[in-house]
């Protein structure tokens, strides 16, 4: 087999019962949610199972709950014989890049939930101490977006933060700027559209949640990953424990590289990748960035088993 990426995705991937299927398959998957629990304070299984949807939703939830699905997943992965020693490098799409450092050996199951939950907490403060948005745009180069932002920003923030794939940026700010930015896309040959989200994540109005965050980053245990993980600001592997530390601080302000990490990691000579979590956003994402890039999407205890039974057979 060629070298192979593992991708683990972000907010926006979850739905309610996720991981309750991989639970039932896997003991391991299970005492992740179980360990999930003591961490973080509260039967946060319950609300990945069974919801309500509104509390899920929560930034503060939402990302300790994708996160911990994520990981669960992983498990049970393990514990049907994956080999994990095929995997060349790793990335996550901004939450999704604590999972894929927790996975390489950087930062332990416990303090990164820690982190997660804390991440989580601080952006939804700051996302409630100002009224701000982010709107996806597609079918614009960068510089049309940033151009966009020029037109919509007027004197509140707006600026890129992510480059998710070919025609898709999304631009994230104050409220009123996002506002205008839907409204004048038109004018430059793109549409724009309002995303449902608390607030502006990967902006300048996130630097109160940065700031904590680094404190939070400062008293974590860090390790120099096993293998490559590619980091959301720089679309470069990670370095050193501090420069890990840095990055993670950085990216809740900064734009999300993602195009470039894929492309990278393209570029380094992996062959395939599989994307391991909730939901199918990146496997998505894949087929405007590569088309026809080998993408395998395990989200479920359907896939799991799918996934390893081909694994083993392969193996023979």
């Amino acid at each position: 087999m060629g070298k192979v990426a593992l991708l683990f995705p972000g907010q926006g991937a979850q739905f309610v019962g996720m991981g309750k299927d991989v639970a039932e398959l896997s003991a391991r998957g299970a005492a992740v949610f179980a360990q999930a629990n003591e961490v973080v304070g509260y039967d946060l299984t319950d609300v990945c199972f069974n919801g309500p949807e509104e509390r899920l939703q929560r930034t503060e939830v939402q990302q300790p709950a994708i996160f911990t699905t994520s990981v669960a997943i992983w498990e049970a992965l393990l514990e049907r014989g994956y080999d994990d020693a095929e995997i060349a490098a790793t990335a996550g799409l901004s939450l999704g890049e604590y999972t894929a450092l927790h996975m390489a050996g950087a930062i332990g199951f416990d303090d990164a939930l820690k982190l997660v939950q804390r991440r989580g907490k601080l952006m939804q403060a700051a996302a409630e101490a100002h009224p701000s948005g982010m709107v996806s745009v597609m079918g614009a180069e960068a510089s049309t977006v940033e151009a966009l932002c020029d037109r919509a920003r007027g004197d509140g923030v707006l600026a890129p933060a992510n480059f998710n794939c070919p025609g898709q940026i999304v631009i994230s700010g104050s409220l009123d700027a996002c506002q205008r930015a839907v409204e004048i896309a038109a004018e430059l040959g793109c549409r724009a559209i309002a995303l449902k989200v608390a607030g502006a994540f990967h902006s300048p109005l996130m630097q109160s949640a940065a700031d904590g965050l680094l404190g939070a980053l400062s008293e974590t245990p860090v390790s120099r990953t096993r293998i490559p993980v590619v980091a959301n600001v720089s679309a470069e592997p990670h370095g050193d424990a501090d420069s890990i530390r840095h990055a993670l601080g950085r990216q809740v302000t900064q734009p999300v590289q993602w195009q470039r990490s894929i492309e990278g990691l393209i570029e380094d000579g992996v062959e395939a990748f599989v994307e391991i979590g909730p939901g199918r956003v990146l496997t998505g994402l894949m087929r405007k960035i590569r088309r026809g890039m080998k993408m395998t999407n395990i989200s479920s205890a359907d896939d799991v088993c799918e996934h390893t039974s081909a694994s083993a057979e392969a193996a023979r």
